[in-house]
């Protein structure tokens, strides 16, 4: 158990309640939220948009097994204020960004519903396993009033499986962000991998798992003063056995760099590479996760 005295922040961690033939994650963030955020100044809705966004990619790419896999969560609409939104999480590390139109954003409520910032929108989970470079991809609509709502739409439409997805945002008297996740799925024919035959929302199983996931609240899962550990044991104290799995350490992360992006540069042939250059012979990159540019000059 960790010190109550160190905050715990910017970790997942994994647990498994074998009776109930059900999984679960938990999530926290601080820094990592923070240096995101911190990179495109945006207003408190778009703002509190993504950090609920990279809150459910970290609880979702968490699980995955494969460690060089990458889970991306991307929401797009025609209609609504935020046209893009994409996320993704790949060996603990997360980054992301929302393209969103400010005329519309000023004529919405101060605090706008899913349905207002995306009108009819969508939500895509994609999953790109690196070992064997499949690539899966789910896509169902923007439903619910939250975006947990929809995540949890998504999983019960795209993967049968009945999932709970609790999510909790606040910041501190310094500004700081604080955010965090809690991740919950019934798995009835037991182990991961097996056929689900016998799925369904009604299982007595499900029901009294995702009864004690409903009590946790978004205080909880946001105070950094409270152990992951500590909140597995809130919730599931009774059970006859609970295993908590080895934890993952949560980082900002963006593979754009000065040496990268050069490189993929040098892939166009050279008159194309002139085509994208400005007077002085340098073609500037932008990149929308970290909010930078960069210049890289035309090799002759």
């Amino acid at each position: 158990m960790q010190d109550k005295q160190i905050p715990d922040l910017d970790r997942a961690l994994g647990f498994t309640i074998p009776s109930r033939h059900a999984r679960g994650r938990l999530v926290r963030l601080g820094q990592a939220l923070d240096t995101i955020l911190a990179a495109h100044a945006y207003p408190p809705p778009i703002e509190r948009l993504l950090a609920e966004a990279l809150t459910l990619t970290a609880l979702i790419g968490s699980t995955l097994k494969d460690a060089g896999g990458q889970l991306t969560l991307q929401t797009q609409s025609e209609t609504g204020v935020v046209k893009l939104l994409v996320c993704d999480y790949r060996g603990g590390e997360l980054r992301g960004y929302i393209q969103f139109d400010a005329e519309a954003l000023a004529a919405a409520p101060a605090d706008p519903t899913l349905f207002a910032l995306f009108g009819q929108g969508y939500l895509a989970i994609t999953f790109d396993q690196a070992a064997t470079g499949e690539r899966y991809q789910g896509i169902v609509p923007l439903d619910g009033e939250t975006l947990a709502e929809a995540a949890q739409s998504y999983f019960v439409q795209s993967e049968q499986i009945p999932t709970l997805v609790r999510l909790g945002m606040e910041r501190d008297a310094d500004g700081h962000h604080r955010a965090g996740g809690l991740f919950l799925q019934h798995l009835p024919e037991g182990e991961e991998g097996r056929d689900r035959l016998h799925t369904r929302l009604d299982h007595p199983e499900w029901e009294h798992v995702a009864a004690l996931g409903e009590t946790m609240g978004a205080a909880e899962l946001a105070d950094p003063s409270i152990p992951l550990e500590t909140l597995v044991w809130r919730l599931f104290n009774e059970e006859s056995e609970v295993r908590v799995l080895a934890e993952t350490r949560l980082t900002r992360g963006c593979r754009c760099t000065p040496d990268y992006i050069a490189s993929v540069l040098a892939k166009f042939p050279p008159e194309e590479q002139r085509e994208m250059a400005d007077e002085n012979g340098m073609i500037t990159v932008d990149c929308a996760f970290c909010a930078r540019k960069f210049p890289v000059p035309v090799v002759a």
